[in-house]
């Protein structure tokens, strides 16, 4: 296949086009800058641009650009960006597909389980609606932002991934080092469900969606096991063999994160309805074997 993919720079970009150049697919890397490898094409969301050679002939293209949502405390400007880069770069693909003459067989579109806000202990899957705040609203936003493409007729997949489960790279990845420091804790008071996906099942979920025609519309990228953040702390002391004592008050955690404090703090309990029933299964379904899974990979 040929697949054109943006956001490669990325934790779970730069994964998904190794496993699919491992695979003998040929990838076309879209990147905000003059391309200087083979393979990249150029884009620039803001002036609405992709390069007119990217993505004729693609059988598939998969929108994963995006700010990232803990990279910076949540400031107006940095709000504005973080929408930009979702809507803006969204809207571009997604009208640049539809234009083709030949589009593409499917566009995948990153979203995130951010949509469903706080749900507290009840479980939520793809039918359940948008919650309250900042980030459900973003992520209403970003999925309508593919409407040209919807509206063309290609089928178009929302892929709502929860914490992607990394050693290096992404939120996760910035836990590690203070649990294998023995200074990790529980959030708040852990009692917040935490909806996680190994990285492997990540990558592997994407590609699921890609090859399977039955699957459009939303569908949940998360383990199917959600767990608390007492759990998740738990499960990282036992396989990295430390001692998890070194709590962050909820007070502290408003007071050095702001607004996002609101987004580490809810309780997000959502599960892989539509995945599953499409046959997709997990490698690492569980905390243990998705954090154990991230301890013991390679730097990716």
């Amino acid at each position: 296949m040929r697949i054109a993919v943006t956001g490669s720079s990325g934790l779970i970009g730069r994964n998904l086009v190794r496993s699919l150049v491992a695979d003998g697919h040929e990838v076309v890397t879209l990147v905000r800058r003059a391309p200087s490898a083979p393979g990249e094409a150029e884009w620039d969301p803001h002036r609405q641009y992709v390069d007119p050679t990217a993505l004729p002939g693609c059988d598939a293209v998969v929108n994963l650009a995006a700010a990232g949502v803990g990279d910076h405390r949540w400031t107006d400007a940095y709000k504005r960006e973080l929408r930009d880069s979702r809507v803006l770069g969204t809207a571009t693909l997604a009208e640049a597909v539809a234009a083709l003459d030949v589009p593409p067989d499917v566009f995948v579109n990153a979203s995130a389980v951010g949509y469903y806000g706080d749900t507290g202990g009840r479980a939520v899957d793809e039918s359940a609606p948008a919650g309250d705040g900042f980030l459900p609203q973003l992520c209403v936003e970003w999925e309508e932002a593919a409407g040209a493409a919807v509206e063309a007729g290609v089928r178009t997949v929302f892929a709502r991934s929860g914490l992607v489960v990394a050693r290096k790279g992404g939120a996760w990845g910035r836990m590690f080092p203070l649990f294998k420091a023995g200074l990790g804790g529980r959030l708040g008071d852990g009692r917040q469900y935490w909806s996680f996906i190994a990285l492997h099942d990540e990558v592997a979920a994407l590609r699921h969606l890609i090859a399977t025609e039955e699957l459009s519309g939303p569908v949940n990228l998360t383990a199917p096991h959600p767990v608390t953040n007492r759990e998740v702390t738990a499960a990282m002391g036992r396989v990295l063999h430390r001692p998890t004592l070194f709590p962050a008050p909820t007070p502290a955690l408003r007071l050095v994160l702001g607004e996002m404090a609101g987004d580490v703090l809810c309780s997000q309990r959502v599960l892989p309805t539509r995945l599953t029933e499409s046959g997709f299964r997990f490698a690492f379904p569980t905390i243990d074997d998705a954090v154990g899974a991230a301890a013991g990979a390679a730097a990716t």
